[in-house]
């Protein structure tokens, strides 16, 4: 043997395992993909994918104002001036508003109350200047001016004035037909004036179940506590109805204006006016007397 061939054939062994070596694993063997790897080819196809054309001047557009920023289209503050048909009061005998000749109704705090009525009578022009309500003929004044003065609403000055006396108001009855209908700011009847310039008051909740009823030109009967004095009168209703006979509670569970429970029957007043109508048992819910109208 020739003595080169060990060498040899030591020189191929190590070459054969050296390129094994280099011979790429089985499939199974290889080691899964890292997740960026499988991502990233994804987000490079999506990126090539067609899109949908945006409007015309899409791009362009600017973002919608928030809602707080659009403007108001109702209750802008404006002027108006008329002359004072009437004065209305609340059940406390405190005047709160006024009846312009056109039918706008004038509301302000009844803090105001002796201010206002010292600025001008029935029958003088005023000028208001303030916010009308939505849909309805209110407005809530600002300011009143009269006779080259001006009275302006600000909070009240000093302590809360005390609760008023429940014995100040008196058990009142009226009746008549309605002249005009009173609303909130809201847009809401709550009460109703009537064809003496007695004002009866009443929940909006009431109003809103009675509006079929509650008519201008319709007739009106009510029962409830208030005041009589110099500027009118006006009584919270503790019981309303079309007539005396059909009477219904106000504070009691709902029922139509002309379901009168038997011996409800009020005692009766003339037509067109309001008077004490005495002693009478005023019942709310589970039969308690009603409060007195707040202050």
């Amino acid at each position: 043997m020739s003595p080169r061939l060990p060498f040899l054939i030591a020189a191929s062994l190590l070459t054969a395992n050296a390129v094994q070596a280099q011979v790429a694993l089985p499939p199974r063997a290889l080691a899964p993909l890292a997740p960026s790897v499988v991502v990233q080819p994804a987000l490079e196809a999506s990126s090539s994918l067609p899109t949908a054309p945006l409007p015309p001047g899409a791009s362009d557009r600017p973002d919608p104002p928030p809602p707080h920023r659009a403007r108001r289209t109702a209750g802008e503050a404006t002027v108006v001036s008329g002359r004072i048909q009437h004065w209305l009061v609340n059940p406390n005998g405190e005047a709160d508003g006024i009846v312009l000749a056109d039918g706008t109704q004038v509301a302000f705090p009844p803090h105001l109350a002796q201010e206002v009525t010292g600025l001008a009578k029935v029958g003088d022009t005023l000028q208001v200047t303030g916010w009308r309500a939505p849909g309805v003929p209110v407005m809530r004044a600002q300011s009143l001016s009269a006779h080259g003065r001006t009275v302006t609403d600000r909070p009240p000055e000093g302590a809360p004035r005390p609760p008023r006396e429940p014995g100040a108001l008196a058990a009142l009855s009226a009746s008549g037909t309605i002249e005009r209908l009173l609303y909130n700011d809201r847009g809401d009847a709550h009460g109703v004036v009537l064809s003496d310039k007695t004002i009866v008051r009443f929940p909006p909740h009431v109003g809103a179940r009675l509006a079929s009823q509650l008519t201008v030109g319709s007739g009106l009967y009510a029962v409830g506590w208030g005041t009589r004095g110099t500027h009118g009168s006006a009584m919270e209703a503790t019981r309303i109805g079309a007539t005396a006979d059909s009477l219904r509670e106000v504070f009691g569970p709902p029922q139509a204006m002309g379901d009168n429970p038997p011996g409800e029957a009020a005692p009766p007043v003339q037509p067109g006016a309001a008077s004490q109508a005495g002693p009478m048992t005023m019942r709310g819910p589970a039969g308690n007397p009603p409060p007195a109208p707040a202050p």
